[in-house]
Parts: structure tokens; sequence; C-alpha cells
């Protein structure tokens, strides 16, 4: 039983995380046609109506209701489904090709961006090996981003801005991922769906602002035809898909085993890019393994750190007469 359920978990976060993997390259095929302010939209405004549907048949009308915790579930689904989507589309779409990657290995830099903030939240500092993971994987994405190029510190301003973007996305969905702990009595799909629902309804208020406005035009449906399928998969894989599979998966393998899976991230957007006539350069594919190292590095380090917890756990045990032994090697 033990087993079947590690080969589904590992299954659920393989398909999430090729599924992400795949998500840029495919973005950037649409955003040639589409702003990437109305495609975030209409992509989880989809989403959303799915999962409302899987819901209200999976547990009823009850299920909607937000216990007085609206604000919060608020601000969850805004971070995750406005800012996480609109900012990396946007980031990605004004670098070019090379946001494809600039996002790609962004994702893979969420667990130890989840460090930092983890830092900044609580004020607990970091352990050593922490830090030092996240200092290689930092030294591995500048050699992605700026692809061994010198200049691109010279040129930092027009590629800044973008990169900020990207990073500001990624923490949203960071702080999305670290907020479920709050929602421990709810099942993953009505977390999934109520955060899903607000951030897209923030979404709605931005573009039709931004519309009226004369910011941003309206795509005709034409438009939003000419995409059918990269929103098709969009929505069905990285949105619905990945979304269930990576949250059930991390419940059946822990996140502690889970998140090496996100390693597949890069590793699938540089395969779509190869065949799409991308030329992969040794920088972009040292710095995907330093990347890759860092996160097993501190995954390797943390799996220690909890093993010494659980022996120090059991490291004392009670005599026949109630007094504390050591029993301890």
């Amino acid at each position: 039983m033990l087993k079947k359920q590690i080969v589904i978990g590992s299954l659920l976060c393989l398909i999430a995380s090729m599924s992400w993997g795949a998500m840029f390259p495919v973005a950037h095929m649409a955003l040639q046609h589409i702003d990437p302010f109305y495609f975030s939209f209409i992509r989880y405004f989809i989403v959303a109506i799915i999962l409302s549907v899987l819901l209200f048949i999976k547990e009823g009308r009850s299920s909607f209701r937000l216990e007085g915790r609206g604000k919060v579930l608020l601000f969850f689904g805004t971070v995750a489904f406005t800012i996480y989507n609109m900012s990396v589309f946007l980031g990605q779409d004004l670098m070019g090709e090379s946001g494809t990657v600039a996002a790609s290995i962004m994702e893979v830099l969420m667990p130890m961006i989840s460090i930092m903030v983890l830092w900044i939240t609580t004020k607990a500092a970091p352990k050593k090996y922490m830090l030092t993971s996240v200092a290689i994987a930092l030294v591995g994405a500048l050699l992605v981003i700026t692809n061994g190029n010198l200049d691109f510190f010279m040129m930092a301003g027009q590629h800044l801005f973008p990169l900020l973007l990207i990073f500001m996305g990624v923490v949203g969905w960071v702080i999305y991922s670290m907020g479920g702990s709050q929602f421990k009595d709810w099942s993953i799909l009505r977390y999934s769906t109520l955060t899903c629902l607000l951030g897209s309804a923030v979404s709605f208020v931005i573009v039709t602002l931004a519309s009226v406005f004369g910011v941003l035009p309206v795509p005709t449906w034409h438009t939003i035809l000419s995409i059918k399928y990269e929103m098709a998969f969009m929505i069905l894989l990285p949105g619905l898909a990945a979304l269930l599979s990576w949250n059930l998966g991390l419940k059946l393998l822990s996140p502690l085993n889970g998140l090496l899976f996100i390693n597949f991230v890069p590793i699938t957007t540089f395969v779509i890019m190869a065949f799409q006539g991308y030329e992969i350069s040794m920088y972009e594919f040292f710095g995907t393994l330093l990347i890759i190292f860092a996160l097993i590095r501190n995954n390797a380090y943390q799996r220690k750190s909890e093993r010494n917890k659980d022996r120090r756990v059991y490291t004392t045990a009670h005599d026949p007469k109630g007094e504390i032994i050591n029993v301890a090697p």
C-alpha cells in the first residue's frame, strides 16, 4: 500500500512539474497574439469555473461559504492567481525568448525563495546549509539569466524590471503555497477553488479598468481563437491538472520528497525549446545543474536534520519505575 502511494504521489508531482515546465514555451507562443493580462485572466477564469463545478459536485453548496476568512482568502487568491500570473507572463513577454528561460528558472528557485520568505516573516534565521544552498542556486540562476554575458549587468536597466516582475510573481506563489497551512481543515479542492475564484475576480477588475481607460485593448474572438490550442493546454494541464496533482502529490509524498520534482520544470522547458530550435548554451546548462544541485543538497540536509530530530525524540524512554532514562547509543 505504501509503495502504491509513493508511485502515485511521484507520478502526480511529475505531471505537475512537467506541465509547469511546458507552460512557459507554450505561453511564449500565445503572448505573441494576446497581452499577458487578458491571457492570465481568461486562463484562470475558466479554471475557476471548472474547479467550482467539481467542488459543487463533491462537497456541495456549503463548501462555498467563506466562514469569516474572506479577507485572507482574497489575499492568497490575489497573490497567486493575479500577481503571480500577470507578473510572470508580463516579465516573460518583455524579455522575449530569454524570458521563457528566466521564468522557468525562477520557478525552480521557489524552495529557496521560501527559505528567505520564512526568514523575513518569522525572524528566525535559516540554518547555515540553507543559506549556502540559496547562494549556490543564485549563482546558477545568474549564469542562466546572463548567459555568461557580462554586458548583461551594463544593460541591467533593460532587464531589471521584467526580472523583478517575474521574481515578484514567484514570491506571490510561494506565499500562496505557504498560506495553505492555515486551511488544514479544508480540502485541497475547496482552498484551490475559493482562492482561484477570488483571484480571478481581482483580475477581472484589473483588466476591465485597464480597458475602460484605454490601457489594454479587449481581445477579439479572432485573437482568442488564434490561441485556442495554447489556451486549452494552459487551462487543462498547468492550470487545472498541475494545481490539483501537485497538492495531492505533496500530501502523498510529503513536501520534503515532492519538492525534488520541481527540478523537472527547467528540464522540460529546455527540451521543448530545443525542439523549437532554441540552442541551449553551456552557461544555461551548467547554471541549471547548479540550481538542481542546490535543491538536492538542501533537501539532503533537511532529511538529515529530520532524522537527527527524530533520534533525539527517541533518546529517552521510561523505566519500570517511571523515571526517564537515556537510551541513546
